[in-house]
């Protein structure tokens, strides 16, 4: 997706070089390992990210687990840009990082059209990224999907009856006036954003209708009610709960799935299959709401990443 969550972003990205790899939130140094765990001693790895609240928060739960499993650790989360956290994994300079399915299958692999069903997204791109690039996909995704959505006030959509955007189609037609939208440049252009959603529904949305501005401005302009009532977000964000807004349904599956797993290289994932039974735990518990609320300590609340990790692994039973 674009700014916040450039991961996201549909189109193809090219011409990107890999930039350096240390964040703000990362050293490039190793760490030893800290916790009880053995089933990783001996082991070392680089974790990546991207550089975004979520991505960087599951980089650093990937950090801190691998050192309780008795791993050395490279912190290299917070690399500019998908093409380049990709780049960094095939080109051997991580070992993993955390990528989302739309963007494996329609980035990475190609593809023009996604998977509506998440289960059949999932195993299509983790089975055609296996056999071309010999990139494992850790199974199974975590059930959260951090995927274009559109939001609206509470109290707007309960004053006018509002869940779907198949609604929100029967609003641009009845009350055109009620229908307005904040979205960003590139959704305003794209076949699989904003004209491609209008086509999808039949929403009617005239060019005096609809006002581009950048990410965060439409959280809080989608909050006050004046420059639009309906606001396209990203679906996990953590200022979706923090301005009181709620998601519409995307009841005819128009928007592609993003659930995101933890990808490495089959030869690393051959080397030590702990990896598999030590992550598929955690991106079960990694649901569309607790993904909002732990992105909403970083970008609403200012919290570090790095003690938001650590903190949500100790109070779910995965750290000491």
């Amino acid at each position: 997706m674009p700014n916040r969550a450039t991961s996201l972003t549909l189109a193809a990205v090219t011409a990107l070089t890999l930039l350096p790899l240390s964040g703000c939130f990362g050293s490039d140094s190793a760490v030893p390992a800290s916790g009880s765990g053995g089933a990783l001693k001996g082991a070392s790895f680089t974790v990546g990210s991207k550089d975004f609240a979520e991505q960087i928060i599951l980089g650093r739960m990937t950090v801190e687990l691998l050192k309780a499993n008795g791993a050395k650790v490279t912190d290299q989360t917070n690399i500019k840009g998908s093409a380049s956290t990709r780049k960094a994994l095939l080109s051997g300079d991580i070992s993993m990082y955390w990528e989302y399915t739309g963007t494996g299958w329609i980035n990475h692999l190609k593809h023009t059209r996604p998977i509506a069903d998440q289960r059949g997204q999932f195993e299509k791109v983790a089975t055609e990224d296996l056999a071309k690039n010999e990139i494992a996909w850790i199974d199974p995704p975590a059930p959260l999907n951090n995927t274009y959505a559109f939001a609206v006030r509470k109290d707007k959509a309960d004053a006018l009856g509002l869940k779907t955007l198949s609604d929100l189609a029967a609003l641009s037609r009845s009350k055109p006036s009620e229908a307005t939208f904040c979205v960003e440049s590139e959704f305003s252009t794209r076949d699989d954003g904003f004209p491609g959603l209008l086509k999808a529904y039949g929403i009617k949305a005239p060019g005096r209708n609809v006002k581009m501005l950048d990410t965060g401005l439409i959280y809080t302009e989608t909050a006050k009610g004046k420059t639009c009532n309906f606001g396209e977000v990203f679906a996990t964000d953590g200022r979706i709960p923090a301005n009181k807004l709620v998601v519409l349904e995307d009841d005819r599956k128009f928007f592609p799935v993003y659930q995101p797993a933890l990808t490495l290289k089959k030869e690393t994932l051959d080397k030590y299959p702990a990896l598999e039974k030590i992550f598929a735990p955690l991106a079960k518990k990694l649901t569309t709401n607790e993904m909002q609320e732990l992105n909403a300590l970083a970008d609403v609340e200012g919290e570090d990443p790095e003690d938001i990790a650590r903190s949500w692994l100790q109070d779910n039973g995965f750290l000491k």
